[in-house]
């Protein structure tokens, strides 16, 4: 039975529910173009800054898998109020860090929280919004990813540029208070659920999901959709600048145009996925994107629109494989155990993003000068990755969905 809430306070609750997703996203993506920054600051090589950024999402991915035997224990409201104020104390930490081994216990602690948080939002979406409505306000929280990469990435860029790195993370850190106020004011109450949880064994559900082949090669297929992109993302800003690419002034710009791109070309890939068949689509774009992860891993310095033009297909192509990717993997899910192949969903990204990272910053090297060499290499492993969800897309059934597609 859903809470009946009155169309103004269903959108103030959907306006915090993407308030909170902002914020998470933005403190996960704001750490890699600030590579430059640390590196120098803490005297870090690339390895120790990709498990920087593999960390946040290593502990994402664990506290999210943990997180669902103990969920649906708690009172809903209470539960994301008391994690989303840990959430911004964790990022308020990581801007006072004075050392690298500070700085990488309070990544790990926001991680762990932010992980649980991601999925809360979705939770409460379905508790509350009927599902008639529950595409329309899916749709309007998820804006907020796009939003973290065309506003937040860029704006926190250049706060970093101008007062120090510390900047960046204690402006999300105010943020984070705002959305709280939010969240205490416009978040109902919910626990018709906790009932019902008592006395039962998430065990079972996880079983029944892993039991499934059809499953595997989904949850398999999901995890190497998302190694291949961040074997190459976090080390675009350490790149470009370390190859005099672009300037640090001139790195805001990447995110702002790619961010732009997604947000225009979203809604377009997903009706064109719904046309000619997720499939056909997921696997079209899985190809496609080889051609910029190869040019933006080889790329020398030339004139800014090209560089931007480049930059500009890497990012509309990694979000245009996951839009019919992920209409893909819901679809294969058994219908009764949908809730936990998802959440195991989002486990397994976190991890193969963390993976992803953690080897590309052993992959790449450092000449004489300084320059960063042997990034090719990622979009190599990016490219075998990529080619393995292709053919494991190929074996997944869907079972909400027509056979052609």
């Amino acid at each position: 039975m859903h809470t009946v809430l009155t169309p103004r306070r269903e959108f103030w609750l959907l306006l915090t529910l993407a308030g909170i997703q902002f914020t998470h996203v933005l403190d996960f993506m704001i750490i890699m173009p600030l590579g430059p920054q640390l590196r120098t600051l803490f005297d870090i090589n690339d390895a120790q800054f990709g498990f920087l950024v593999s960390a946040y999402t290593f502990a994402a991915g664990v506290s999210g898998l943990l997180a669902a035997s103990f969920v649906d224990r708690f009172e809903r409201k209470r539960l994301v109020v008391v994690l989303y104020v840990l959430f911004g104390l964790t990022t308020l930490a990581c801007a006072l860090a004075p050392s690298y081994v500070l700085l990488m216990l309070s990544r790990v602690a926001a991680g762990t929280f932010g992980g649980i948080l991601s999925a809360m939002t979705q939770t409460v979406i379905g508790d509350v919004i009927p599902f008639e409505r529950r595409g329309r306000a899916t749709g309007f929280v998820m804006t907020s990813f796009a939003m973290a990469t065309v506003v937040g990435v860029p704006s926190g860029l250049m706060l970093a540029n101008w007062g120090g790195w510390h900047s960046a993370f204690l402006a999300i850190a105010f943020m984070c208070a705002g959305v709280c106020a939010m969240a205490l004011v416009c978040l109902p109450r919910l626990d018709a659920h906790v009932a019902k949880a008592q006395g039962q064994k998430i065990s079972f559900a996880m079983r029944q999901v892993l039991a499934d082949p059809n499953h595997r090669r989904a949850l398999w297929m999901s995890g190497f959709m998302m190694f291949a992109g961040f074997t190459i993302i976090p080390y675009i800003t350490i790149y470009t600048q370390a190859n005099h690419v672009l300037a640090p002034d001139e790195i805001p710009y990447i995110y702002l145009c790619g961010g732009t791109v997604t947000l225009l070309t979203a809604r377009w890939v997903g009706r064109l996925s719904d046309r000619i068949g997720k499939r056909k689509m997921f696997q079209r774009m899985l190809l496609l994107a080889m051609v910029p992860m190869t040019i933006t891993t080889v790329l020398q310095p030339a004139p800014l629109p090209w560089v931007l033009m480049v930059f500009a297909g890497f990012f509309f192509c990694m979000n245009a494989r996951m839009i019919p990717g992920m209409a893909l993997l819901t679809s294969a899910a058994q219908p009764q155990w949908r809730g936990t192949f998802m959440s195991l969903n989002g486990a397994v990204q976190s991890v193969a993003i963390g993976m992803a990272s953690w080897l590309g910053g052993m992959l790449i090297q450092r000449d004489a000068g300084g320059q960063v060499t042997h990034f090719w290499l990622c979009a190599l492993v990016g490219i075998v990755a990529t080619l393995l969800a292709f053919t494991l897309s190929r074996r997944v059934e869907m079972h909400s969905a027509p056979q052609t597609s």
